[in-house]
């Protein structure tokens, strides 16, 4: 015969039943945390760089590629076609005004002298020999005037005998006409004559003025190969140091060729190149920074080149202090050419995560120690800072490496 259970037993078997449910509940939220844990991206902050957002000034800029060079800077060239004899002063020497700093060998120079010398004492003797000739040409021209002119006094003699003749009856009207018509063809010689002399006098003097011409350039040719020859001695006008010479000995170089460089290394300026498509944001006058070794220095945009070589522009900076004592010849340089500039701005610094848009999804460092995903809206940018116009408040952190396989995840966690 069945007996019936007690009902402690019944209430204890159904809070074991409910224990079992209950744990196995708990078992399996446990298990769902800890493979949600397990799944959910986790970042180590050694492995990223992160930065702060605060308020400060934004100057968008033009990133150009410089170089600083000298203030001033002589290019000494060669004034005659010449070979290097001697370099008298070494690179990195100071030289003073009118120091020979190289040599030219002087002896073609001195050939070429003497053979212009001797060509302008014979265009000297042609002088000469050509006064004389025009002179009795002009001469005998005259000669021949003065004989036609007796010439003409002795027909006007006949034409009053005959006329006289006439008169009288003792001559007869065809003797007169002859007597006129021979006085006129001898008045024609003698003007023809006349004209003769005068054109001859304007022809000499128009030849003697050739040759005077030639003599004159010849003298000037001679002229200016002397100072030439004067200037082989190789020196500078102005008193610097010596940043190039040419000294190799004995090569040939023609006249015009650089030879040496003296530089006034009291003072500098920097000239730069950028790409031709920001050619027209360039200008006159707009300031600049020049970055040196984590140094900057302010100045402005100088002149323009208005060429454009290989697809570059170059143009120069004027320094603020072009006396600052980390300036040196050909030192390299980052400047930026200020467009815009913003003052008392949210600001961050720039980095890998900035793609150049207008906005984008940055990661935001919280106090729970957790990386969120944010949408955040940027402005104008430099080389060192990105401007921010939404999205981010001053003092937030924000992960400034580069974050690009994480975007499509909206939170990770942060790791030590």
């Amino acid at each position: 015969m069945d007996r019936a259970i007690a009902d402690s037993i019944q209430s204890q078997r159904k809070r074991r039943r409910w224990l079992v449910v209950a744990a196995g509940v708990l078992l399996a939220l446990g298990a769902v945390l800890a493979f949600r844990t397990v799944l959910k991206p986790r970042l180590r902050r050694a492995d990223m760089l992160t930065a702060t957002v605060e308020t400060g000034e934004v100057e968008a800029s033009l990133t150009a590629a410089g170089t600083v060079i000298p203030g001033r800077e002589a290019v000494l060239t060669s004034p005659i076609q010449s070979t290097i004899r001697r370099v008298a002063v070494a690179v990195g020497a100071r030289v003073k005004p009118g120091e020979t700093i190289l040599e030219l060998d002087k002896e073609l120079a001195n050939s070429s002298l003497a053979k212009l010398d001797d060509e302008q004492l014979r265009n000297q003797n042609k002088n000469s020999q050509l006064q004389l000739t025009l002179e009795r040409s002009l001469t005998d021209l005259r000669a021949q005037a003065q004989v036609q002119a007796v010439k003409v006094r002795s027909l006007q003699s006949a034409l009053r005998d005959e006329q006289q003749l006439l008169k009288i009856g003792g001559g007869t009207a065809e003797n007169v006409r002859q007597a006129e018509l021979n006085l006129t063809v001898a008045q024609l010689e003698a003007d023809r004559l006349t004209r003769q002399i005068q054109t001859q006098q304007r022809s000499n003097a128009a030849d003697v003025r050739e040759l005077g011409y030639t003599v004159s350039m010849q003298q000037r040719s001679i002229a200016e190969l002397a100072t030439k020859l004067r200037q082989a001695d190789i020196s500078s006008q102005q008193a610097g140091v010596l940043t190039w010479v040419n000294d190799n000995l004995g090569t040939t170089v023609q006249a015009g060729d650089a030879l040496a460089r003296v530089a006034d290394l009291s003072s500098f300026r920097v000239r730069a190149t950028i790409s031709d498509s920001y050619a027209d944001a360039l200008h006159q006058g707009d300031p600049v920074k020049v970055r040196i070794n984590d140094l900057d220095l302010r100045g402005t945009v100088a002149s323009i080149s208005p060429s454009v070589d290989k697809g570059v522009v170059t143009f120069y900076a004027q320094l603020d202090n072009p006396h600052h004592p980390a300036l040196r010849p050909n030192l390299r340089a980052d400047v930026f050419v200020i467009t815009r500039a913003h003052h008392g701005v949210l600001r961050v610094k720039n980095g890998p995560f900035y793609q150049g848009g207008k906005e984008q999804p940055v990661f935001v460092l919280t106090n729970d120690g957790r990386v969120v995903r944010r949408t955040v809206r940027f402005g104008d940018s430099n080389f060192d800072f990105v401007q921010i116009t939404g999205g981010l408040r001053a003092g937030e952190e924000i992960v400034v490496s580069d974050m690009k396989e994480h975007l499509d995840t909206p939170e990770l966690t942060l790791k030590d």
